[in-house]
């Protein structure tokens, strides 16, 4: 399984931070806006006591190489399992593609560290694995560079979103 992380200065406090990741027209905007994706759905969300669980599905703007794209097919979608644990301050989730997902693993975790004024850092860790046979390290590095791009334009999205809205 292969992994690497990212960090992005948000422009909040670590309340708001979480505040804003789970607001649904956040959300909303953050999908259709400034990700482009044709469709992102929440199935599920429970605010319990001591955690979070939210579960979406989203159909992401697909700009793969055509290995990829054909593997993964026309329609593809993924449904995301994600998880906060209010005491560590910790988001867990896990993705289930639409496609292979016996053989596609994309998983990882999200925190919001503390970076003084009234910032903090967003460290997100992802896991990502494809076992498939002939182009399993073609959709890996498409995963990542997908991934990366994309929580790039999260965290653009995010502090324009703060400084609009505040």
């Amino acid at each position: 399984m292969k992994s690497f992380s990212l960090s992005h200065e948000i422009h909040c406090d670590q309340d708001t931070f979480w505040k804003i990741f789970f607001d649904k027209a956040f959300n909303e905007a953050l999908f259709r806006d400034g990700l482009q994706f044709p469709h992102y759905e929440v199935l599920d969300f429970k605010d319990g006591d001591k955690e979070i669980t939210r579960r979406v599905k989203v159909t992401p703007k697909m700009d793969a190489p055509g290995p990829v794209a054909k593997a993964l097919g026309s329609s593809f979608s993924y449904v995301e399992d994600a998880t906060f644990d209010k005491a560590t301050k910790v988001l867990s989730w896990k993705t289930t593609p639409s496609s292979m997902a016996e053989k596609v693993t994309t998983k990882g975790t999200i925190k919001a560290e503390p970076a003084g004024d009234g910032k903090v850092h967003r460290v997100s860790d992802f896991q990502y694995e494809a076992k498939v046979f002939g182009i399993g390290g073609i959709l890996e590095s498409a995963f990542e560079k997908s991934l990366r791009s994309g929580w790039e334009k999260s965290a653009e999205f995010l502090n324009r979103w703060l400084k609009e809205h505040k």
